[in-house]
């Protein structure tokens, strides 16, 4: 795009891995791709401080929640918050795919990071564990429970749609016309509740006399 003149308003920060040898690992209700390298380690080189908001692309096929071919659509995390879905994402995914928004749900567990024994849907928001910046999930979906890291699984369009996406998200982020969440509504919550930071971290395990990890 920048090639031809299309230039995008802002910096857009684009980070990926390939493994070409990644392992699986069991799973209910099918088995998940794995990676030779921690979580952690992936969230400092994919993560930058300077990031206003992530958007985080990952398969996420492989369960019983989302059952829809195409591409969904996670609430907004920020800090150990899970916030409403964002109107003007959701509104951009239609236009993007011609179809009415689709969203999923996210639980807590979700937004903690790995290691601590709990069930996660899948990785992708993994990402907010490692920034103060919120985080949206653009899950490549299926309408039934298959493993995302079997051959044959993925699709060239939803690939495209999901890449389209993303450009179309970094244009409207970048021009200042889109959020991916309402400041004032996080920061009441904040003012109100507290901070849910902690969520971030591992938290304490009450087998180690209440240390703390993170």
């Amino acid at each position: 795009m920048r090639y031809r003149g299309d230039v995008l308003d802002g910096d857009v920060v684009i980070a990926t891995h390939v493994c070409p040898d990644a392992p699986t690992q069991p799973h209910d209700p099918v088995p998940f791709m794995d990676s030779p390298v921690d979580i952690a380690v992936m969230n400092e080189h994919e993560v930058t401080s300077d990031m206003d908001a992530v958007l985080s692309i990952d398969t996420t096929k492989g369960n019983t929640i989302i059952n829809h071919r195409g591409l969904a659509l996670s609430p907004t995390v920020k800090q150990g918050y899970i916030l409403r879905v964002s109107d003007a994402l959701a509104a951009l995914l239609a236009v993007v795919t011609g179809e009415p928004a689709v969203t999923y749900p996210i639980t807590t567990q979700d937004i903690t990071p790995y290691g601590n024994g709990v069930y996660h849907l899948n990785s992708i928001l993994q990402p907010a564990t490692a920034t103060d910046a919120p985080v949206v999930g653009l899950a490549v979906t299926a309408a039934s429970a298959v493993p995302g890291c079997a051959t044959g699984a993925s699709h060239e369009t939803d690939i495209a749609a999901a890449a389209r996406f993303a450009v179309e998200a970094a244009k409207a982020f970048g021009a200042g016309t889109l959020a991916f969440h309402d400041r004032d509504e996080y920061e009441a919550l904040v003012a109100r509740y507290g901070s849910l930071a902690h969520l971030q971290t591992l938290g304490r395990d009450d087998r180690t006399d209440g240390r703390t990890d993170g």
